[in-house]
């Protein structure tokens, strides 16, 4: 049989809610995407059903808050089983309590009618990049294929350049019929088992998992909800639903991770939860049961060549306080912007390095703190003075504040270069702004997904100088924050389209350089 032969800017690999959430961003950035799922119909699995402010700011800006259906919101969260406060600079701080089905319903609908062609039911068997590489970082195992011949004609849509090299992948559908697909980029959402890691041989250094947690959702049952509750024998965590489903989470001390080829069994979490607990769940239906370990593992650079990672594919962590889902989510708004600039033609390859070294560092610290939690949320009576200190530790507002900046995603800086400016690097947290006559916000002025120049001068008939040439990426607003604010005193600020502060200041030093090093040279 003659395989299909699928042309596209981006092919992306996994219909979870980072993927969605990619391919949505870079449709609304004018590319032809592709998006491969090997399940064949949505999950009705809810596996992560928290998200934190900074990934509620992102949805905001997107415009699917409203789709969420205005979800409960809990301003608790924990750090390691110890209750924290997550209070931050956000109108969404907390945590938002949205089933995992919602979101990345949510995000399939908006990426359909951005225009993703998904795929269901198509399994990625091989990939390779072929002819010139795109630059990033190139390891051992890239480019190996099985069943994937090499081409010479440059992939869909391309532009200027694009003919040096492309992406093969091929696909096996829910008939056995055979998808070849031919792109600029291919991109890895497909979770921690990432069968494109696999096949280029990415290397994904760290520990496998010592200690689990067995997980279950539950109904027919009527026990008391417990918050991280330490027992002699070990952790228990349960909380019903409003639809009366119980979702029950145990772990008993001193146990180690079972070597598994497939789920647990509810039975397994019948008896431990007995075994710590002394109630008995066993005469309750089972709607989904799971287990996750403690393993830590990330790769050693999210970009090789024309092949990018994000998600739980680019690292592999412990899914505590939801930090896994949204590390994930904020992975694919930091690429997304920046890959369809470059497909644009209006920004080079390079671009794409920043991705890797903005979130590789990110994705180094989310994974340090959740190794921490993990001791201990699941070490046993050794554990406890570390807790008791802890405790004592977060009652400190800087403390307090510290660790919820680090939970939430608010905290978050990336070395921008440039001069130096209190803001550089920051994500601006959403201000109000006076502008042409009427009020508007730093939120709703980065919808367009495009840079925004914010000159604040108050000097409408005095173009800030140096801005011009960028008029087809960059929306220039002058505008006058309300008092009080994260921009009160700053002259003039640029924000990339993923919100975080490129350049500030009260000239134009360094303005100029800022605007060609994120949106590429002058049009």
């Amino acid at each position: 049989m003659t395989a299909d032969l699928l042309e596209a800017d981006v092919v992306v690999v996994g219909a979870g809610p980072v993927g969605l959430l990619l391919a949505g961003e870079l449709c609304r950035g004018g590319a032809d995407v592709v998006v491969l799922e090997k399940r064949r119909a949505p999950s009705t699995e809810s596996r992560a059903s928290t998200l934190h402010a900074r990934t509620m700011e992102i949805l905001d800006v997107l415009g699917l808050l409203p789709d969420l259906g205005g979800p409960p919101v809990e301003p608790r969260g924990h750090f390691g089983g110890i209750p924290l406060d997550l209070t931050g600079p956000s109108p969404h701080t907390g945590q938002w309590k949205v089933p995992q089905t919602k979101t990345e319903g949510v995000l399939e609908e908006w990426a359909i009618a951005l225009g993703a062609d998904i795929r269901c039911g198509h399994e990625l068997t091989a990939v390779t990049e072929t002819g010139g590489s795109a630059g990033g970082a190139q390891e051992a195992g890239t480019g190996a294929v099985t069943g994937s011949a090499a081409a010479t004609e440059p992939a869909a849509g391309s532009g200027s350049g694009a003919a040096a090299g492309y992406v093969e992948a091929e696909a096996v559908g829910r008939d056995g019929a055979v998808l070849r697909l031919r792109a600029r980029y291919l991109v890895a959402c497909d979770g921690e088992d990432s069968a494109v890691r696999r096949l280029v041989g990415a290397r994904f250094p760290g520990e496998d998992a010592g200690r689990e947690l067995l997980r279950a959702d539950v109904d027919g049952i009527d026990i008391p909800n417990r918050r991280f509750q330490r027992l002699e024998k070990g952790l228990a965590i349960a909380w019903r639903n409003p639809a009366g489903v119980t979702r029950v989470m145990v772990h008993e001390f001193g146990s180690a991770a079972q070597p598994r080829t497939g789920e647990a069994q509810f039975e397994e979490i019948a008896v431990v939860w007995k075994r710590v607990t002394g109630e008995d769940i066993s005469g309750g239906t089972p709607l989904w049961v799971n287990s996750f370990g403690d393993a830590s593992r990330q790769l050693e650079h999210y970009r090789h060549g024309r092949i990018l990672f994000a998600g739980d594919a680019a690292h592999r962590q412990m899914p505590i306080g939801g930090q896994a889902l949204n590390l994930g989510l904020q992975d694919a708004f930091n690429l997304g912007w920046k890959l369809a600039l470059h497909l644009r033609g209006a920004a080079p390859a390079e671009l794409l390095d920043t991705y890797d070294a903005e979130r590789h560092a990110v994705g180094r610290r989310v994974l340090a703190n959740i190794r921490a939690q993990a001791l201990m949320l699941l070490g046993g009576p050794e554990v406890e003075p570390l807790r008791t200190v802890l405790g004592e530790l977060i009652a400190l507002e800087d403390v307090r504040a510290h660790l919820a900046g680090m939970i939430s995603g608010l905290d978050v800086r990336y070395d921008v270069g440039g001069p130096a400016h209190p803001l550089l690097g920051l994500r601006l947290p959403e201000t109000a702004l006076s502008a042409g006559g009427g009020e508007t916000s730093t939120t709703r002025l980065l919808r367009e997904g495009r840079g925004v120049l914010l000159d604040l001068r108050g000097a409408a008939d005095d173009p800030l100088p140096g801005a011009d040439g960028w008029a087809d990426r960059v929306d220039v607003v002058a505008a006058l924050p309300k008092q009080g604010g994260a921009l009160e005193g700053v002259g003039a600020v640029l924000l990339r389209p993923d919100g975080h502060v490129a350049w500030a200041g009260s000239g134009d030093a360094g303005l100029r350089e800022a605007l060609e090093r994120w949106f590429g040279p002058t049009g």
